[in-house]
């Protein structure tokens, strides 16, 4: 007797019903359907096509393109074994064109061979590429058909998955199927209201979810390839719509908190003005006016200030302070590394000492008694500027009256961390306010969908007397000629860095870099520190690692900030924090293995004083076509947005700034550098959206980000 399905339970409306429902979905499947965080129907029809291979029609052989996928049907004509370098199978196909295709196996069976016997019928579907005896398709799908087989063509064409281990494609595609099936009608699906749908030009999400999973054989294949059909682009407006909304919904709960008024202090800003040996520049002055405002205000200040490397931004933060410090309240720098909070400890100490501000210091390495009596002096408020790393996040650590929270480089701390920090300030329904600082330039593109909680400020000025850095690009057989060039410079009084960079090894456990690879970086930078000191005998040559002892690595970036050194060699460790006006060579090895925004950071180590300075780009030949153009980008711009708006079009999100934490590295099908123009909509949405229906608002969010906390006022 055959089996009735059940009918759909009202939960599968809203696509909640586990993937459990589904015929042929028992324990062992769903658990490696949630091994890839498919637990829901819904997460079912959210799991999108990579891409689509058309077998709706088939193509003559003598009509193939290279680098075209093709569906051709014809008889074997020709089998050929050999074993020259690897086992290959080649079958030679030709159809009525009297044309004649490759196909090219690298893994085959005994089973297989005997399957392909002159004469059979074959259909069969794959991109030709040149041979050496013309076209050849390499490893194509294929079926055997029988002598008087009318096989059908199919009607649509036919989905490719992201894989989900342990489940075979075919089997997906029908499980994804089912899904679909239970898929609600039109009205019960679509959340959106008619009217904020209305002028966009955008199908209704089932017809949206339909065309991408079974797009018809008219379909624009090459719209869809280019994620640019407006199945997509319904798609993708709404999953922005839904990241946008939780970031604004984070915002407006932080807005409810009470936070100090931290008004007036100018007699204290004018004295530590007057006393700085510089002035500010615009920008500089621009974005502490638009932080002045914020502090006035009783609601907390989350403001993100961006400015290239260079560009001022931790006076800004010290004059910030000064409001505070004038209110009689607390103040919290938090940097990620040692050798960045110790810069920025030395510039607080520096201007603010001197009007007797008490500048105290907590890290890791500060214990015993002296570490008790920072504790003391931070708890009494004694301590009314407090510089450190991950340290001041530690339970151990009680601020007396904390008014305002800095986090500098905020992407390379944990989400968790910062909010830690911002709570050491929590009183009842008061929160301090917080400055959150990065020296990596944020495209337009990546603020406006990951920041749209913050309000940015921009110092897009450097200081006078900055000079701009060459950059060059070169292989590294002219190595030589570059050790020749540090001789020369640092005869001269420069100095230099030469910084070695390794691919990471990547710990199987946990999918992280490995201990192997910080000791395989450490031991190239060893054996490059040797070298080089053999070769420059006349040249002092100081080594920096991340696995060095904080005292030796403090002692090294003292010594070479002091001008005892002329060449630093170095990891990526001094990517963020040194400052040596006197460097004005830096050579980066292997150069074509780092992103675009961790060059620039490290060519911005140089240039830092009016000394004429060059970055050299030192490659391994042959260079991918990603890796040229990123080094292309450097050569030719030192403009920090520049070259991020460049570094998100070649990597994405998910690289940039850390972005795995907030989730932008989890879209479905939005993608940012494709999407931008999507932006100012969405945005215009959320807020109508907000205003009109905030229940809708809520189900639109539960439905694309789920319970994944956002962490947006972090």
């Amino acid at each position: 007797m055959a089996r009735t399905r059940p009918a759909a339970p009202a939960l599968a409306a809203s696509g909640e019903a586990p993937v459990t429902v589904l015929p042929g979905v028992g324990p062992a499947v769903a658990a490696k359907l949630q091994a890839r965080g498919i637990c829901t129907l819904q997460d079912l029809w959210l799991h999108l096509p990579l891409r689509y291979e058309d077998r709706t029609r088939l193509s003559a052989i003598a009509a193939l393109q290279p680098g075209v996928a093709a569906q051709v049907e014809g008889r074997v004509v020709a089998v050929e074994r050999g074993f020259r370098y690897r086992p290959v199978l080649r079958v030679a196909v030709e159809d009525g064109s009297r044309a004649t295709v490759v196909l090219r196996f690298f893994h085959f069976r005994a089973a297989q061979v005997a399957q392909f016997a002159v004469g059979a019928r074959l259909r069969c579907y794959g991109t030709p590429r040149p041979g050496p005896q013309g076209l050849e398709i390499v490893h194509p799908s294929y079926r055997l058909l029988g002598e008087q087989e009318q096989a059908g063509l199919g009607d649509a064409l036919d989905p490719v998955y992201p894989l989900v281990e342990g489940i075979g494609p075919a089997s997906l595609r029908k499980l994804i199927g089912h899904a679909l099936e239970r898929l609600p009608d039109a009205a019960t699906l679509e959340l959106l209201p008619e009217t904020l749908l209305a002028g966009l030009a955008l199908p209704a999400l089932r017809q949206a979810l339909l065309t991408m999973h079974r797009p018809p054989a008219d379909a624009d294949v090459a719209a869809l390839a280019a994620g640019t059909h407006p199945a997509q682009r319904r798609l993708a407006m709404e999953e922005l719509l839904a990241h946008h909304l939780s970031l604004r919904r984070q915002r407006i709960a932080l807005q409810r908190h009470r936070a100090p008024v931290l008004d007036g202090g100018a007699a204290q800003v004018r004295r530590l003005l007057d006393a700085l040996p510089f002035r500010l520049t615009g920008a500089q002055a621009r974005v502490f006016r638009e932080i002045r405002t914020d502090l006035a205000r009783p609601q907390p200040m989350l403001r993100l200030v961006q400015g290239d490397v260079g560009s001022g931004k931790t006076v800004v933060a010290a004059l910030a302070a000064m409001l505070a410090v004038a209110h009689g309240r607390q103040v919290a720098l938090a940097a990620p590394t040692e050798l960045l909070a110790e810069q920025h400890l030395a510039s607080l100490r520096g201007w603010l000492e001197p009007l007797d501000v008490r500048v105290a210091w907590l890290a890791g390495k500060v214990t015993g008694k002296a570490r008790a009596r920072v504790l003391e002096e931070i708890a009494s408020g004694q301590a009314q500027v407090v510089v450190g790393t991950h340290a001041l996040m530690q339970d151990s650590v009680v601020f007396g009256d904390l008014a305002l929270a800095i986090v500098d480089e905020q992407h390379r701390f944990g989400v968790h961390q910062r909010l830690a920090l911002r709570d050491k300030g929590a009183d009842g329904g008061s929160v301090p306010h917080q400055l959150v600082m990065t020296a990596t330039p944020i495209p337009r593109t990546l603020a406006m969908a990951a920041y749209s909680d913050l309000d940015l400020s921009a110092i897009g000025e450097l200081p006078p007397g900055r000079t701009p850095v060459q950059t060059i690009v070169i292989n590294a057989e002219r190595r030589p000629e570059l050790v020749e060039r540090i001789r020369a410079a640092c005869a001269q009084g420069c100095q230099a860095y030469w910084v070695c960079t390794l691919i990471e090894e990547v710990d199987e456990q946990d999918g992280k870099p490995g201990v192997a690879a910080g000791r395989m970086e450490a031991s190239a930078a060893q054996a490059t520190f040797e070298a080089l000191s053999a070769q420059l005998p006349g040249v002092r040559v100081g080594l920096v690692h991340g696995r060095m002892k904080a005292a030796e690595k403090q002692a090294a970036m003292r010594a070479f900030k002091a001008g005892q050194t002329g060449l630093l060699v170095a990891t990526t460790v001094i990517e963020v924090g040194v400052d040596v006006p006197n460097a004005s060579l830096m050579i980066i090895e292997n150069a074509e293995r780092l992103g675009l925004a961790q060059l620039h950071q490290l060519r911005g180590r140089v240039g830092r004083g009016a000394a004429a300075s060059s970055c050299v780009l030192m490659y391994q030949a042959p260079l991918s076509a990603m890796a040229r153009q990123r080094l292309q980008t450097l050569r030719q711009s030192n403009d920090g947005f520049l070259i991020a708006e460049k570094d998100l079009e070649l990597r994405g999100p998910g690289e940039l700034l850390g972005t795995r934490q907030t989730g932008l590295a989890a879209f479905r099908v939005a993608d940012l550098a494709r999407d931008a123009a999507l932006l100012p909509g969405v945005h215009a949405l959320a807020e109508r959206l907000l205003a009109e229906a905030p229940a809708l608002a809520d189900r639109v969010v539960a439905r694309w980000v789920g319970g994944a906390a956002r962490y947006a006022s972090a």
